[in-house]
């Protein structure tokens, strides 16, 4: 099904759900659709594209580019379009998501990408089972509904995160664990919709395009609804780690500022004790109860009469 090298697959699509591969060759007069996945990253992508005459230039360019953002546009006689999924590898983070890029036009479609990205290769599967697109504009429709839903997947994730960490916050206060935690989330959020705005905009432009047929246009908007939705989901899941970012902060700081006001009355109360222990610990003569037997103990009780006094002071003044 797949070529690990170069050319991902290459396949004929019957007009009726499924698919054959055949030898990428763009013969004229043959009607059917011919769909060609590439990798863009090895030389021989760029080598078969620019030695096909009917593929323009700019086209080439266009499909073996590294830096993509979503976009759809008419390029070369045909509809270029850059999509991204989010990437669902184990292990992998779903913000560093996939850029896929196709070409389409009457008959063809070329697509690229470098890393494997589900829901193509689920389009892929359903047309050998022969329950796959008939058409380039289906074919569009049924990979841009894939995206989306793969996207709330995603979305789901952060959100959920997000309430465990309000509740963790609500039994307990917050650490510097949770806050690392939570700004991490937050750059997700960030980064996540730094490439699904320019998607939806995108979207939109596609589903009004005059090549996507009335069925299939209705399933893009449908999925441009749906992104709308999940931005509108990702604004509040990032606005709610905001504030609990911002909440872990004030009680770190009711913390600190709790200790410090202990140490400030700790200091308060022992600094004048210091002073007369340091002004009895003097060797000069004249000091009271120096000959008395009792003086340590006079001494003791005056420091504790001292010390209640202060506290007493503090508490009249509602300073504790």
């Amino acid at each position: 099904m797949t070529d690990p090298g170069w050319l991902k697959f290459a396949l004929r699509l019957d007009g009726k759900g499924g698919a054959t591969p055949f030898e990428p060759q763009l013969s004229a007069g043959d009607h059917a659709t011919r769909w060609i996945h590439l990798d863009y990253t090895r030389p021989e992508s760029r080598d078969w594209l620019e030695a096909r005459a009917d593929i323009p230039m700019v086209v080439s360019e266009a499909l073996l580019t590294p830096e993509t953002r979503p976009r759809v546009s008419e390029v070369g006689g045909g509809l270029l379009v850059y999509l991204r999924g989010v990437n669902l590898s184990p292990d992998a983070r779903p913000e560093d998501m996939i850029a896929v890029r196709l070409w389409v036009r009457d008959g063809l479609v070329i697509s690229t990408q470098k890393r494997t990205l589900k829901s193509l290769t689920e389009l892929v599967e359903a047309l050998y089972a022969g329950e796959g697109p008939a058409t380039p504009s289906e074919l569009l429709a049924g990979l841009v509904d894939g995206l989306v839903w793969r996207m709330e997947d995603a979305i789901e994730q952060i959100e959920d995160q997000v309430a465990a960490f309000s509740e963790q916050l609500e039994s307990r206060p917050g650490s510097r664990e949770q806050t690392r935690r939570i700004g991490a989330l937050r750059r997700r959020a960030i980064t996540l919709r730094r490439y699904m705005a320019p998607q939806r905009d995108a979207l939109i432009k596609l589903h009004g395009d005059s090549r996507i047929r009335s069925g299939d246009a209705e399933t893009i908007r449908e999925a441009t609804d749906r992104l709308q939705r999940l931005l509108e989901d990702l604004d509040a899941a990032r606005e709610h780690a905001t504030l609990l970012q911002e909440e872990v902060f004030s009680a770190q700081n009711e913390t600190i500022n709790d200790r410090m006001y202990l140490l400030a009355i700790i200091s308060a109360i022992f600094l004048p004790l210091g002073f007369l222990t340091g002004l009895f610990g003097i060797n000069v003569g004249g000091l009271p109860w120096l000959e008395d037997p009792n003086g340590f103990w006079w001494f003791s009780g005056m420091l504790a009469i001292t010390s209640t006094g202060i506290l007493l002071w503090m508490i009249r003044r509602r300073w504790v």
